[in-house]
């Protein structure tokens, strides 16, 4: 009607609707599509293609999606349990409430027969649904709607949407929006069609975009030459390994092939970078495709096994969490239970608990990491493991922390920028650099444990540092004995300042401590040049100890 269609037009289009939707919901095609989003939805799920689980499904009518729920629930009745996650937050226990898996989101009508209007509760239950859909962590993961939440509904991590009904233009814009929104391991959002809504598509973008259109969205099939191209460059990248232990050996066996494999690709900073970089986009393609089942088993595995080598690299380089999320039940139970060799198991286990620094000091820890046969492995391991160590280190000492912070970084860097001249002696190289690390790790090891040798406290030992650093930096030469005397003392004027909860947000307390610290730095002859730079480094490493004690 705004668009000018006479009334006509107008009567003849809702009887061509009203005939398609008897075709919508005759009892075969809703069970025939139940099943396939059954399927399609726990293949994701499964292969951790989605974020949190969390799905649209929207209906042609009330009454189609009322028969799609009830087929849905009757092939999978757990999904009306009343559940709620574990391990929630203090928050999220106040916010997230016991509910159903899937819910259908719509008002009532005065002709819903009973168990429908029952079913669809009050507007204040809508909102409820509202919240809790809104809620990461909520059972409820699948919302069916017909008219409701198509517009102005935002859950940036709603990834996939499964559209069964005919919508154009800017509805049909609105609606495939509601995936379209970035997210933490979120790139893009999935439509599911099963009406046939791709020439309405390419239309409704046309006119928004003024452009054809035709690369406006990312077809399955385009993601599908995605997920081949980016095999197809790791093939070659592999070319020369041996993968047979991985496809057809034991459990131990694959786990070396993938110890292997990551060893290659952390032969350099660039081979590194370039694995990464196409499994990212491995990945990406492959999460839209995965419930499609386009690829075979074979592909699937081999998929699989470069994510495996990822979750290795990811975890030596950054330490975050082994990326299991495209792994098979196969490949992930190997990694928990089969991980018993050459250190492997402390790699995995490094971010668990706080004692890693303890272990990394241990002479035994450092020999068995010392008898890796991995070379690339062990010196990522080594880096790691030191730069967890320093961290915890800078929490004490902020300034010798940065000191060895970049003492470590030339070491690395240096070994990153090797030519490729270099590699003809790269076992030297390794060597050289592994050797580096580990003098680095004693000489942290030393300076961790020096105030005891001059008398004084860790703390007390971070105010000397600073006092230190300075004479050095200016080029001036200052009694020890005094400048022990002198960091004790700082000590106590900042403990002083101390007491006062709030003292780092209020500029009189800070001017007071500043002005006591000139005092005290003139009373003991240090040179008045430097008292600006003193309070300065003074002020960071007692802000330091404010939010590491």
């Amino acid at each position: 009607v705004a668009e000018g269609a006479s009334e006509y037009h107008v009567e003849a289009s809702q009887k061509a609707i009203a005939r398609m939707e008897v075709i919508l919901g005759d009892p075969g095609r809703i069970e025939a599509i139940a099943q396939d989003f059954i399927t399609h939805y726990e293949k994701r799920i499964e292969e951790k293609a989605t974020v949190a689980g969390k799905v649209m499904f929207v209906c042609a009518s009330r009454e189609i999606a009322y028969k799609l729920f009830k087929e849905i629930i009757r092939l999978r009745p757990e999904w009306i349990e009343k559940n709620i996650a574990e391990n929630l937050s203090d928050k999220e226990q106040k916010e997230i409430k016991p509910i159903e898996r899937i819910k259908m989101v719509m008002t009532r009508s005065k002709d819903d027969e009973e168990s429908l209007w029952n079913l669809l509760g009050t507007k204040e239950d809508r909102k409820e649904l509202d919240r809790q859909f809104k809620q990461i962590h909520s059972n409820f993961k699948i919302a069916v709607v017909v008219d409701m939440w198509l517009t102005g509904f935002d859950v940036p991590f709603l990834d996939t949407i499964y559209i069964d009904k005919p919508l154009q233009t800017h509805n049909l814009i609105q609606t495939i929006s509601r995936v379209n929104r970035k997210f933490e391991g979120k790139d893009k959002g999935l439509v599911v069609d099963y009406i046939g809504i791709k020439k309405n598509l390419n239309h409704a973008l046309g006119l928004f975009n003024n452009t054809t259109a035709a690369d406006d969205f990312e077809d399955l099939d385009k993601a599908v030459i995605i997920v081949r191209d980016q095999l197809d460059l790791l093939r070659q990248f592999f070319y020369e390994f041996d993968t047979s232990d991985y496809f057809k050996g034991s459990p131990v066996e694959q786990l070396h092939c993938l110890n292997r494999a990551s060893e290659l690709v952390l032969l350099t900073e660039k081979s590194e970078k370039f694995f990464v970089d196409v499994t990212k986009k491995l990945k990406s393609a492959y999460n839209l495709t995965c419930g499609s089942e386009i690829f075979n088993d074979k592909e699937t595995d081999e998929i699989h096994f470069y994510f495996a080598i990822k979750s290795i690299v990811v975890k030596l380089t950054k330490g975050e969490a082994p990326d299991t999320a495209q792994m098979n039940a196969k490949v992930s139970k190997m990694v928990e239970e089969a991980i018993v060799s050459e250190g492997v198991e402390e790699i995995f286990k490094l971010d668990d608990n706080k004692a890693n620094a303890i272990d990394l000091f241990n002479d035994k820890f450092l020999e068995k990491i010392d008898a890796l046969e991995l070379p690339n492995t062990k010196i990522k391991i080594l880096e790691r493991l030191l730069k967890q160590a320093i961290s915890d280190f800078k929490k004490v000492n902020k300034v010798k922390g940065i000191e060895f912070s970049e003492r470590l970084q030339k070491i690395i860097n240096s070994y990153n920028e090797r030519s490729e001249a270099d590699l003809l002696d790269y076992d030297g190289i390794q060597a050289t650099t592994s050797e580096q690390i580990l003098d680095l790790i004693l000489k942290l090891r030393t300076e961790m444990a020096s105030f005891e040798d001059l008398g004084i406290d860790y703390e007390e030992k971070a105010f000397y540092d600073i006092l230190d650093m300075v004479c050095k930096q200016y080029g001036f030469e200052f009694d020890k004995d005094k400048m022990l005397e002198l960091a004790r003392e700082i000590k106590k004027i900042v403990d002083d300042t101390a007491k006062f909860p709030d003292w780092s947000d209020r500029d009189d307390i800070k001017a007071q401590l500043k002005m006591e610290i000139i005092v005290k730095l003139h009373q003991f002859g240090y040179p008045p040049i430097t008292q600006d730079e003193v309070y300065k480094n003074v002020l960071e490493q007692a802000e330091n100890f404010k939010r590491n004690r």
